[in-house]
């Protein structure tokens, strides 16, 4: 399955349709998505149900991770599996709360099966840049905060009213729960990295606006189910899991909170010990802990995403290039010695061709798209070297 390409959540539909009690309960379900990273808002693995045709971008992870966490509530709470029934309700669902802002273009583009809509409206979700070129490239930031579309999800299918107010009650409390358990510890360039992204994921709530000095304690004692509780004690042990030892001020806050959430001393242990592990296994996964500087992130992340695109047209390109015999000649010399002017805007001029007869390349084509083509260049080498490099000795 490719989350990138249209048709993918029917794709997902016959998955499932063969998986129904994949999970065996709501608790089963948080607790994969949890280990997987969609719980503390990073997108690192999804369900071993849904084969992926090649490695997944973290935006693409976030897409299934979202939609399995949809389906399978839907299932749990209403008590049924199908498929087009669960995609009209979560359609729905998300019109309901303003947030499927499908412009008129997407809808020409998508027909109007909602299947199609949908996947536009999920990539809104998943996505915090609107910049088509950062987007197409999966290179900009991923919503930190989807498990809040699941928790109200849940109060949707009960049919309770005044949702918004809702989403707005569950966003303010977690970013003051996050807020807070910052505050009680000695502050890490990384603690300032992850409450910006997780500001920046808000929906509902308008960060600029939102107040969170003071004492909080009294939203607590709002009627939030156990799902809900939950969420809050781990996104509060995510903030502070970094120490790996709690100091008295850490100790007063988290255990204080989980009395506030019901949560006994063992529970709010355990959730310690169980993020603490997560990130330390995880730790160089997850972009807000890496402390690379922005420009060898930012080479990182295109990098990687550039490989992805040239991996997954990969045959096309192999034909268009083994019929272009000049363009050949000039990139096995690239790997050797640096081109002239004349040579790099013969390649540069080639390669445009090229992109413009395969349609999802054509991200080189949109403005800015010229600065990724030094790093194209550089890896078809590498992931093509059967197309014009036949001598190429491989590094050990």
């Amino acid at each position: 399955m490719n989350p990138s390409a249209s048709g993918w959540i029917n794709k997902f539909g016959h998955l499932v349709d063969q998986e129904s009690s994949y999970f065996e309960d709501f608790d089963s379900l948080y607790r994969d998505l949890k280990a997987n990273g969609f719980i503390y808002g990073v997108h690192l693995n999804i369900p071993s149900f849904v084969p992926a045709e090649h490695a997944l971008s973290e935006d693409e992870i976030a897409k299934v991770n979202l939609l399995t966490a949809l389906y399978f509530t839907y299932t749990f709470k209403v008590g049924k599996t199908d498929f087009e029934a669960f995609v009209n309700k979560v359609f729905e669902y998300y019109q309901s709360l303003n947030v499927s802002r499908i412009s008129f273009l997407n809808k020409i583009l998508t027909g109007s099966k909602t299947e199609s809509q949908l996947e536009k409206l999920i990539d809104s979700r998943i996505y915090l840049s609107d910049n088509t070129f950062s987007r197409a490239l999966g290179n900009s930031l991923t919503n930190s905060l989807l498990y809040v579309d699941i928790l109200i999800f849940i109060v949707y299918l009960k049919g309770e009213k005044n949702l918004m107010a809702h989403a707005q009650l569950l966003e303010f409390v977690t970013i003051n729960i996050v807020y807070h358990a910052l505050n009680s510890k000695q502050t890490h360039e990384s603690d300032e990295k992850l409450i910006q992204l997780l500001a920046s994921s808000l929906t509902y709530v308008d960060s600029e606006s939102a107040k969170f000095e003071g004492d909080f304690s009294d939203l607590l004692n709002q009627n939030f189910s156990q799902n809900e509780k939950d969420y809050f004690l781990d996104m509060a042990c995510l903030t502070i899991w970094e120490d790996k030892a709690l100091d008295y001020t850490e100790t007063d806050y988290i255990f204080g909170l989980g009395r506030d959430l019901g949560k006994s001393k063992k529970e709010v242990d355990f959730e310690l010990q169980f993020v603490e592990g997560f990130f330390e296994k995880n730790k160089d996964k997850v972009a807000y802990l890496n402390n690379k500087n922005l420009a060898v992130q930012f080479y990182d992340g295109m990098s990687k995403n550039v490989s992805k695109l040239i991996l997954r047209n990969s045959k096309r390109l192999k034909k268009e290039l083994t019929q272009s015999r000049e363009l050949v000649t000039l990139l096995s010399k690239s790997t050797v010695k640096d081109l002239n002017a004349e040579e790099k805007k013969k390649v540069q001029n080639q390669l445009l061709d090229i992109f413009k007869s395969i349609p999802s390349l054509a991200i080189f084509m949109l403005p800015g798209g010229a600065i990724l083509l030094p790093i194209f260049i550089k890896l078809i080498p590498k992931l093509l070297p059967s197309a014009f490099d036949d001598n190429r000795v491989e590094d050990n």
